[in-house]
């Protein structure tokens, strides 16, 4: 048995306007610009997990989004945390649901906001995953790299993992975000893999993972329940499952694929996933009138007329209540927005 837990509890603050606290980036059509990217995710491991066997973890305040996202699923496979804690208890949980049910199934774990645009490529890698997992692996997806990003932690890959596998290696190093001149050497060296944080393993594999670096986490909640677990969690460690466990365990494999992965991060990817028109401008909804403009994103409601002109690689977002303005080489710094809204007191737009 597969079961498949996907992430889904960012808030998405590099995607506002669009991405709001009550509808934050992984309920919106951001990958091809209709299906919610937590729906795509769900459709894209079909192969792999029935409803049944997909389980959602989410914030608290976002069980209406995620029912209306992925009406199919079980109720009782929607975990809703009382509070956000990273990844570690993230995974933690997911794992000890799976345990209670099959302790030999194995879990495939990620996020709920990236963007795939080889969606068999990606599938068949999982499955090397999962064959590499039943045998006791704990095992993570590589991307190839297709540029030096600075923006992507990496992974040092090392000898073919033991048991012969074809497709499977094994993970030297974790390494963090780099400097643009290391990127570069990286991707020039061909041993660097982008880290997806794509994870693979058997329930209870991981279980004595998180019991031997994580014990209190372990504690909190093996065998609990779900109302146990509501009480119990805004006291675990907000820590990530690749710091907490992944870098700690003896050895850790990875299977590399060439998927066209996206970790849809900012508005730039809004412009590097969208079809272009000849001047490389990325419109979605508005009715675009372009004059000597290129390399623009634009998103506004559909039917509303935008005119660009004489302007070069910015993004522009109405919402109605809410216009970005902003170049797309500073996509990043959207979150400033937020924050400064924030601190002002302006809920009425986050």
């Amino acid at each position: 048995m597969v079961y498949t837990v996907i992430m889904a509890g960012g808030s998405g603050t590099r995607f506002w306007p669009a991405s709001r606290r009550a509808l934050p980036k992984q309920f919106l059509p951001l990958g091809d610009g209709v299906t919610p990217l937590l729906t795509a995710t769900i459709r894209r491991v079909a192969a792999l997990s029935g409803p049944g066997e997909v389980i959602v973890v989410t914030r608290a305040d976002l069980a209406e989004a995620t029912r209306s996202a992925a009406p199919e699923l079980p109720a009782a496979n929607v975990l809703l945390e009382p509070v956000g804690r990273n990844t570690a208890p993230c995974v933690a949980w997911a794992t000890e649901t799976v345990l209670q049910r099959d302790p030999s199934a194995v879990l495939v774990v990620l996020a709920a906001d990236a963007h795939i645009a080889d969606e068999s490529a990606f599938v068949a890698a999982l499955r090397t995953a999962v064959k590499a997992a039943e045998g006791g692996a704990i095992v993570t997806l590589g991307i190839r790299p297709t540029r030096p990003e600075t923006g992507y932690g990496y992974l040092h890959v090392g000898e073919a993992w033991p048991g012969g596998l074809a497709g499977v290696w094994t993970v030297n190093a974790f390494v963090e975000k780099p400097d643009e001149a290391r990127a570069a050497a990286y991707v020039a060296g061909g041993q660097h893999l982008w880290n997806a944080g794509i994870f693979v393993f058997r329930a209870d594999v991981m279980a004595r993972a998180v019991a031997q670096h994580l014990p209190a986490v372990a504690e909190a909640l093996r065998g609990a329940d779900a109302s146990t677990v509501q009480a119990r969690y805004p006291g675990l460690p907000n820590v990530s499952i690749d710091y907490a466990v992944m870098e700690k365990v003896a050895a850790v494999a990875v299977v590399p694929v060439d998927c066209g992965w996206s970790d849809v991060g900012s508005w730039q990817a809004a412009w590097e996933l969208g079809d272009r028109d000849a001047s490389n401008n990325a419109v979605r909804g508005a009715r675009a009138v372009v004059v000597d403009a290129t390399e623009n994103v634009v998103v506004a409601p559909a039917g509303k007329t935008v005119a660009l002109i004489g302007v070069h690689g910015l993004v522009v977002v109405d919402t109605g209540d809410a216009l970005l303005v902003i170049p797309r080489e500073r996509a990043q710094d959207v979150k400033r927005a937020v924050d400064a809204l924030a601190a002002a007191g302006r809920d009425d737009v986050l």
